[in-house]
């Protein structure tokens, strides 16, 4: 099923992430943290699809997306560089895996935030908030989306991780063993992972070397 949608707003977050507003169809429906393939409504672009992530909570009036781009691949997130308000987008169906099965451990690297966006969006509109932690790995300060929501929402509870540079108040590196034992307590403990494959892979041997059950595991590739 498709859904032509017009751009609403249309900002830069970061250097190379996108945020894009756009209008939401009637009885549109959509779990936090699902996603949906897009295509930007212009001859050239109908047929070429992109996975994105809503990061608008559903109850909503509109659709929200957070986009990385990659300027120098001359492909379709380039493209959106160059859309304006009331350019058409093209939604078709909605699908992922990640979904909140109780509190735990939100591990992200780079753009694989975009699902845990909506699932905390989610647990803040209900009061759930609780224990739940985010440890988000990137290159650098400059690199990191939503910080200011993400320390407001979770205050000590929100690692951040930079592998290029040394600054106060992150951690210096990459998502560790140590650094994962330091914030991990309980075998049972859910543990949310989205990110570049190799990163996910080597962070679910990590998980299971410390105990964490697989079924405790929940992930999703961007």
């Amino acid at each position: 099923m498709e859904n032509i949608v017009k751009i609403i707003e249309i900002e830069k977050l970061t250097h190379d992430v996108l945020r894009i507003v756009t209008e939401k169809p009637k009885n549109f429906i959509y779990e936090p943290g699902q996603a949906t393939d897009v295509t930007i409504n212009q001859p050239e672009w109908k047929d070429k699809l992109n996975a994105f992530t809503f990061t608008s909570h559903p109850s909503d009036n509109h659709l929200e997306f957070i986009i990385k781009t990659y300027p120098s691949h001359k492909g379709m997130t380039n493209q959106l560089l160059h859309l304006k308000k009331n350019d058409e987008l093209i939604l078709h169906d909605v699908f992922g895996d990640i979904n909140y099965k109780g509190e735990g451990i939100f591990i992200a690297g780079g753009a694989g935030v975009t699902p845990f966006v909506a699932i905390l969006k989610d647990l803040q509109s209900k009061g759930l908030v609780g224990s739940n932690k985010l440890i988000f790995a990137n290159k650098t300060k400059g690199d990191i989306i939503h910080e200011p929501f993400f320390k407001k929402l979770l205050n000590e509870n929100f690692i951040s991780v930079l592998s290029e540079e040394e600054i106060s108040g992150h951690e210096h590196g990459f998502i560790s063993e140590i650094l994962l034992k330091k914030h991990i307590n309980n075998s049972n403990t859910y543990i949310y992972v989205c990110g570049p494959p190799p990163m996910m892979d080597a962070i679910e041997a990590i998980l299971l070397k410390l105990g964490v059950k697989a079924e405790f595991i929940v992930k999703e590739a961007f």
